[in-house]
């Protein structure tokens, strides 16, 4: 969506206005839709000389880095707040994002409920409760099935207008709770003028019509070393009470398409948490259940993925990746593909990420999050590392053989 920020007819500036990204289902920074194929998000100056240093083996695993923007909050007319981004050189044409944007109206709604009641104070205190009832009364949202530790269901479906039901879409919450908690922030701790600078990165499910993700929070230590002593004992509190100290890897968010119900069925990071490990592995056979069926068509490729990632961590001398999150990506529609035969069904094995091209990927792997990724060489490291990172490797071994596991039925 193209807006004008000006302060007179003579002071136009032509900006992006950032959408939540509704399928955002881990983290606690909030990311942003920069346009159908590009994400940003807060800008962390050690995640940012990450990727402009990034190993060439693992730039299969991660999302493209596309540079930095500036952005700024703004409040219109009638005080509802959005980010706007500078836009880079290259996209000074006219970028626009159709005004039934899911994630524009969702948010306008949102915001015509709180307007007018206290402007910063109304975010802090907006409760889930009524982000639900908000979205229930949006034309423009669908039916979601939540069990977020938020404490509501949120669901409402499309009609057309004649009263017909359409076709149903589901969105997760979690990443208006993340631009909810985010705007807050802004509002109560920067002037309205002031300038962000936000980390632009490739929209890693842009292809998927339902995507369904798996974030895992990777390693058996979550703090980084520039943390304080208070959130060091807190990280390794949470470690050890989760199946991050026994298996090097825990939930950190999901969501799955259910095809029965036609909508996503999604997890948190406080659910997550919880697991015991054959909590964590039913939870792993959730994820690759469309509600019908057990999707096993997609355990051999996840698994040859992961363990090519494997293989590109072990050589990753001196990388400590704490706190960094990996992805599991796949899509909820199954398209069936035409052979010599006709078309075969969707139990087949078919192509996965890194197949020819021009082909939807079947699967997808990518690590993200690297705010508190550590390496020999980085700037203004005082602890540095030998070797690939233990807890990593650790992680990745469990997961693969939990994997293994159920593609043998055990």
């Amino acid at each position: 969506m193209v807006v004008q920020d000006s302060t007179d007819a003579g002071d136009a500036r032509v900006g992006v206005q950032l959408e939540p990204f509704l399928h955002q289902v881990g983290g606690h920074l909030s990311v942003m839709k920069y346009d159908e194929h590009t994400v940003c998000k807060p800008l962390v100056s050690r995640e940012q000389r990450f990727y402009e240093s990034l190993p060439l083996a693992m730039k299969r695993f991660t999302p493209q880095y596309k540079g930095t923007i500036t952005v700024h909050l703004r409040k219109d007319s009638r005080g509802h707040l959005s980010l706007v981004a500078n836009p880079l050189k290259e996209n000074r044409g006219p970028f626009k994002v159709s005004t039934e944007s899911a994630a524009v109206a969702i948010w306008q709604t949102l915001q015509q409920t709180t307007s007018g009641s206290g402007g910063a104070h109304t975010l802090a205190q907006w409760q889930h409760t009524q982000l639900a009832h908000s979205l229930k009364e949006s034309s423009a949202t669908s039916l979601l099935r939540s069990e977020f530790h938020l404490n509501a269901h949120v669901s409402s479906l499309v009609e057309d207008a004649n009263g017909n039901q359409a076709e149903r879409r589901s969105f997760n919450p979690w990443g208006l709770q993340c631009h909810l908690a985010h705007l807050t922030r802004l509002c109560t701790e920067y002037p309205e003028n002031q300038l962000h600078r936000f980390l632009l990165l490739e929209n890693v499910v842009s292809q998927y019509k339902y995507p369904c993700i798996l974030d895992l929070k990777m390693g058996t230590r979550q703090h980084g070393d520039d943390v304080s002593e208070e959130k060091k004992a807190r990280h390794m509190r949470k470690c050890a009470q989760s199946t991050s100290a026994c298996l090097g890897v825990r939930i950190c968010g999901m969501q799955v398409y259910q095809i029965d119900k036609k909508h996503f069925l999604c997890r948190d990071k406080y659910y997550g948490r919880k697991l015991s490990v054959e909590g964590f592995r039913q939870a792993l056979h959730q994820f690759l259940h469309d509600g019908t069926r057990l999707r096993t068509e997609l355990l051999e490729p996840i698994q040859r993925q992961l363990r090519a990632l494997l293989s590109v961590i072990r050589n990753q001398s001196s990388y400590r990746f704490y706190s960094s999150s990996l992805l599991i990506i796949y899509d909820g529609q199954e398209l069936p593909e035409r052979t010599s035969e006709g078309l075969h069904p969707p139990e087949a094995p078919q192509p996965d990420h890194g197949s020819s091209s021009g082909s939807l990927s079947k699967v997808d792997i990518r690590m993200i999050d690297f705010a508190h990724t550590t390496y020999k060489g980085s700037w203004n490291e005082h602890t540095t590392y030998d070797g690939p990172d233990p807890g990593y490797i650790f992680g990745l071994e469990n997961l693969i053989q939990i994997l293994q596991d159920i593609q043998e039925g055990e």
